[in-house]
């Protein structure tokens, strides 16, 4: 379906942190293999987008810290808006298929792709994913990468769009912390507000965090568990077209 010889789109390579100061032996040549590597992963990328648009599929690449609630979004995802637009999940994750059976059993179309020890899915696992998986023209693609908020934001997959989550549970700091992942974002939905009560979170500080390093990104909180807040969820994916 997608093959090396398919004509790609426009390269954007994604930037990345740079050594700074003086580096041990070898650095330079680290850097060089670390540019190489983002350089074939943008190209097959682009492969990837112009083949998605080509058919009228929006690919949302959903990232997070483990247990951050992608899975159980997804779910209720899927039932709320199945009927309305077909509909298609990647899973992402280094080991079993427990999150494409919960996804299987919604009645969605899934595959699920597994990484080893590998942190973050990539351009040539997503192909391989789109050529298994097949989505209808159309399709709204779900992408739950592998759970991390370092690796997977310097993977571009082809995808329309990025999608952060931060749990309540995970500390208002995460933004700071993990910057580059938090500026990649086209969205970030702040989750299981149904737990706000119990734990120490400010929501208008992270979101303040949050545009700190990326001042346009649109910030919504939600629960995936009561489904406060997921209309607008469902409003924001139904523009991704």
């Amino acid at each position: 379906m997608l093959r090396e010889d398919d004509e790609p789109g426009h390269a954007h390579p994604h930037p990345h942190p740079r050594p700074r100061g003086n580096q041990p032996n070898g650095a330079g040549e680290t850097v060089t293999i670390e540019q190489k590597v983002l350089a074939k992963n943008d190209l097959l990328a682009d492969r990837n987008r112009t083949w998605m648009t080509q058919r009228g599929i929006a690919a949302v690449n959903v990232m997070s810290s483990p247990g951050a609630g992608k899975t159980t979004l997804l779910e209720r995802t899927i039932t709320a808006l199945g009927g309305r637009r077909p509909l298609a999940v990647i899973e992402g994750d280094q080991e079993t298929r427990l999150d494409a059976d919960r996804i299987g059993r919604t009645g969605c179309a899934v595959v699920q792709v597994n990484t080893g020890a590998g942190c973050h899915l990539d351009a040539e696992m997503m192909r391989d994913a789109l050529t298994a998986l097949t989505p209808a023209e159309g399709s709204l693609l779900m992408v739950e990468n592998v759970g991390n908020l370092v690796c997977p934001a310097l993977f571009d997959l082809g995808e329309r769009a990025k999608v952060v989550i931060i749990s309540v549970t995970e500390g208002t700091d995460k933004p700071l912390k993990y910057p580059y992942m938090f500026a990649a974002a086209d969205l970030i939905l702040i989750n299981k507000a149904d737990l706000l009560p119990y734990v120490d979170f400010d929501v208008e500080q992270c979101a303040r965090h949050a545009r700190s390093v990326n001042p346009d990104v649109r910030v919504l909180t939600v629960s995936a568990t009561t489904g406060e807040g997921l209309d607008h969820w469902y409003d924001w994916l139904a523009a991704q077209r």
